[in-house]
C-alpha cells in the first residue's frame, strides 16, 4: 500500500470534526484490492469523530471496494470518488449515506478553486 494511503487514513480522526457535522453514523468497510490480495480498512463514522482500524469490530453497514491504485488517486485528489463508482471502477454496497459522507474526506483536484471565493474576489475588485 502506498504512503499516501497510510497518511490519508492516519489523518482522518483529526479532520473529522470539520467534515462530519451531521447526525449520521456507521461502520464503513473499505476493501483495497491489488491483484488477488485484498486489504480491509474499517472506518467508524460518527458526528465529529472517526475511528480507523484494520480489525473488524462488527459487521459493516457499507462496503466500498476499489483498487489500491485508484484509491491512491482518490486520496491525492487526482480522481473523484463518485465518478469512479459511476464508471464502475469502484463498487459500493450498503448504506449509501456513509459513502457520501466519507467522500468528503477526499481532497479536491489540484488547482480547483471554490467558485464562491472567485466571486468574492471579483466583487472586491469591482466594488
Amino acid at each position: 500500500m502506498g504512503e499516501a494511503i497510510e497518511r490519508f487514513f492516519a489523518a482522518l480522526p483529526a479532520r473529522a470534526p470539520a467534515v462530519l457535522r451531521g447526525p449520521t453514523s456507521g461502520l464503513l468497510q473499505i476493501d483495497l484490492t491489488c491483484g488477488n490480495r485484498t486489504e480491509h480498512w474499517y472506518v467508524e463514522l460518527a458526528p465529529g469523530t472517526v475511528r480507523v482500524s484494520q480489525e473488524q469490530a462488527r459487521p459493516a453497514d457499507a462496503v466500498f471496494t476499489v483498487s489500491s491504485e485508484l484509491f491512491e488517486e482518490l486520496v491525492t485528489g487526482r480522481e473523484a470518488g463518485m465518478a469512479a463508482v459511476l464508471r464502475n471502477e469502484a463498487t459500493f454496497s450498503g448504506n449509501v449515506v456513509l459513502f457520501l459522507l466519507f467522500r468528503r474526506f477526499f481532497p479536491d483536484p489540484p488547482g480547483t478553486r471554490d467558485p464562491r471565493e472567485t466571486a468574492r474576489r471579483h466583487v472586491g475588485r469591482s466594488g
